[in-house]
């Protein structure tokens, strides 16, 4: 029989991934979290965990289980707060990345704070973290560019956002309404880390032009990306829904394809009371980037 001392010890130690930080977290010793866990897993007969290296690993049976205790945790401390209290207000998770936060989502979160009908959390994640938090059960709802949507979540489409290049106002090709691929061969480009899906994806859309990236500065996020063009150390491809500051403006590159914004989440969570209410208001403002003065929003040639 599972009992519940030893899943929450797994949840915690899920989140820590070292013993020496879980039993100090639950205030046991660490043999004591070790004879929990090896219990738990002798229980339900596979392996929880295993070593790569120096660092400690979930396996998929041990991703599953976390999930499962964390669930079976917000549960307890729902149905506890509602026994006492009468309702429940334990918090909605959101996942998602800095870009999505920033420039997506605020109008959502705002409203969603506003009127929600339980607290809402935000974790800034990339989209494998936001992947791992949704399977993990740390997250009950994700935003993330992917496509197509993993088999093991359900996703809606938030947006289809074309990208575009970021350049200052006085540049000759400031004055096109859209600027075709193969001039981001002649340009300094402001990139991601090499491997990163967006370079990779640039440098096979030049390549089809017979052109090739010509990096100038790498740079991780939107916002250091723009800051850079900023100080005239390059130009930069981003999503247009990214607000530009006085002096830049972006031109969409038609070439390139639109960036999916997809809101996900997974089966077993739309037991939480605020999951309805907040993927209604996600779309409800999907199209709030348009209003704001954004790089898609500036297809014009540049003002004279």
């Amino acid at each position: 029989m599972l009992k519940l001392e030893w899943l929450e010890a797994f949840a915690v130690f899920g989140e820590h991934l070292n013993f020496t930080h879980a039993a100090k977290a639950l205030h046991l010793s660490q043999p004591a979290l070790h004879a929990q866990i090896r219990r738990l897993s002798e229980t339900l007969g596979v392996p929880l965990y295993g070593r790569e290296g120096r660092r400690l690993r979930l396996t998929a049976e041990g991703e599953e289980v976390l999930r499962f205790a964390r669930q079976t945790r917000e549960r307890s401390a729902a149905f506890v707060e509602r026994l006492r209290t009468g309702h429940s207000r334990q918090p909605l998770v959101l996942a998602a990345g800095e870009g999505a936060l920033l420039y997506l989502l605020g109008d959502a979160v705002r409203a969603f704070t506003a009127r929600g009908p339980a607290p809402l959390r935000l974790l800034t994640r990339d989209l494998e973290g936001t992947l791992a938090s949704l399977r993990r059960g740390e997250a009950h709802v994700g935003v993330a560019v992917i496509d197509p949507v993993p088999d093991d979540l359900r996703g809606t489409l938030l947006a289809e956002i074309p990208q575009a290049l970021v350049l200052p106002r006085q540049h000759p090709l400031a004055r096109r309404r859209t600027i075709p691929v193969s001039a981001l061969s002649e340009l300094p480009l402001v990139l991601p880390p090499e491997g990163r899906p967006q370079r990779e994806a640039l440098a096979r859309a030049l390549a089809r032009e017979g052109g090739r990236l010509r990096p100038a500065v790498e740079a991780t996020g939107w916002e250091l990306a723009i800051h850079f063009v900023g100080l005239g150390l390059g130009f930069a491809v981003v999503n247009g829904c990214c607000r530009l500051p006085p002096g830049l403006v972006g031109r969409v590159v038609p070439g390139l394809p639109r960036v999916r914004y997809q809101v996900l989440h997974r089966a077993d969570a739309e037991g939480h009371v605020g999951l309805a209410a907040l993927l209604g208001t996600l779309h409800e403002h999907r199209e709030a980037w348009r209003t704001r003065r954004s790089v898609a929003a500036a297809r014009r040639p540049a003002e004279r």
